[in-house]
């Protein structure tokens, strides 16, 4: 398989401001949110980074999306430096959080235009792409509504939409499923796996492990911004569910931290 990710020990800290050192009960200074991670992802496969809520990940994700730089290591996209080329990599990669502020004020029709335009989207393609994803997702029938009238489900469907603008090799999905119905959440899931079928590489970040289960075929378990463990589902759950695996690696973590 063709690695087409490469993450070489990434390291990035942030500085605390005095109200934050307050809410956490810390002196320090500055928070290492990612420490000396690395991973590889490959053509066609999806990975998961799976960890609890402040372990790093979207962090992370962020790097990799050219939204945050690190202050070491390096990320390798389609064999292209983050660091060194940005604008490349931004060509093959499409980002999507639940926490994208879209304004309330527009519509998913200027939205899309919007993001097209920005990737250079030719006028034909851009045309095509939206009525194939709208259709898809179900907003067409909310294309000219504003942002701020929609359900979450449907915002976060806008927000998946928005990702593809550009036809994507690499998708990067931050909590794809977060806040989502049960419906809504099974139309994401199964777009991620087509799209696995069209040979894209997707990364996400969850701490879903029922999504993990059942999208991605391998998954790296990031515990206070370090790599624990990556390998694929089936080394990793050794038989056992994902869930006790995790806090297996999760227990033996804190017992070496301590």
């Amino acid at each position: 398989m063709k690695e087409i990710l490469k993450i070489t020990d990434l390291r990035k800290t942030f500085n605390l401001s005095l109200k934050q050192r307050k809410l956490e009960g810390t002196n320090v200074k500055k928070k290492v949110a990612v420490d000396g991670l690395s991973f590889s992802a490959y053509e066609g496969e999806i990975y998961g980074l799976l960890g609890p809520n402040g372990a790093g990940k979207t962090t992370t994700l962020r790097v990799i999306s050219t939204l945050i730089k690190a202050d070491e290591g390096d990320v390798f996209v389609d064999g292209i430096s983050v660091k060194e080329n940005p604008d490349e990599v931004r060509k093959r990669i499409g980002f999507m959080t639940s926490e994208m502020k879209m304004e309330g004020f527009f519509t998913p029709n200027y939205l899309f235009d919007f993001f097209s335009e920005l990737h250079n989207v030719p006028e034909q393609v851009k045309k095509s792409r939206k009525d194939m994803l709208f259709k898809k997702f179900g907003i067409d029938k909310f294309a000219e509504v504003k942002i701020s009238d929609l359900s979450t489900g449907m915002k976060q469907k806008v927000s998946l939409a928005i990702a593809l603008v550009n036809d994507p090799k690499i998708l990067v999905f931050d909590e794809p499923t977060s806040g989502l119905d049960v419906i809504t959440a099974k139309v994401v899931t199964d777009f991620l796996l087509s799209l696995k079928e069209e040979g894209r590489t997707i990364i996400i970040s969850t701490h879903i492990f029922s999504l993990v289960e059942k999208v991605c075929d391998r998954v790296g378990i990031v515990i206070d911004g370090k790599m624990k463990v990556s390998d694929t589902i089936g080394n990793i759950m050794g038989g056992k569910s994902l869930e006790e695996a995790f806090f297996e690696i999760y227990k033996g973590s804190e017992g070496k931290e301590q």
